[in-house]
């Protein structure tokens, strides 16, 4: 993918920046970050889930931050001290991993649970009333309205 100037854009609008840093950063290469799986779903009109796979972790490993339209999950796994024990193959990961998810504006961090493995986070878009559409009734004849006054200049 090309990378897109949006210089020109800066000039004449107000505001956007944060729109454009994303867009921007949506052209660059992919880094490959897998780790862990996760899934987003739409639950409602206003609420979204963020499930991931966790397994291994606990709720005290886990930290969640929401801050500025970003929303961090950060899993730091503590060292286990199995002593009189040794791996001879280990295929359950325990790596540290940091994942961030960008969001709209009005999107708030509802709760967030453990289980089974999977961290659910729950997140509702709260539109404030001032922004929310509302339904103008439209009369047959004007309501209050200005009085026409007629004038005759001599």
């Amino acid at each position: 993918m090309r990378h897109v100037d949006f210089s020109p854009l800066y000039r004449s609008t107000v505001g956007f920046d944060r729109l454009f840093t994303m867009l921007d950063s949506l052209a660059q290469p992919d880094q490959a970050q897998s780790y862990p799986p996760y899934n987003i779903e739409r639950t409602g009109e206003n609420t979204y889930r963020i499930t991931m796979a966790v397994a291994g972790f606990d709720e005290t490993e886990l930290s969640l931050e929401a801050r500025a339209h970003v929303l961090t999950v950060k899993g730091e796994k503590s060292e286990e001290t199995g002593e009189g024990s040794e791996f001879l193959y280990r295929g359950i990961a325990k790596r540290a991993f940091e994942r961030r998810f960008q969001l709209a504006d009005h999107v708030e961090v509802q709760a967030a649970s453990l289980k089974n493995g999977l961290l659910h986070i729950d997140l509702l878009r709260n539109i404030p009333e001032a922004m929310k559409p509302r339904k103008i009734t439209i009369a047959a004849e004007p309501v209050d309205a200005p009085k026409a006054i007629e004038a005759h200049i001599n």
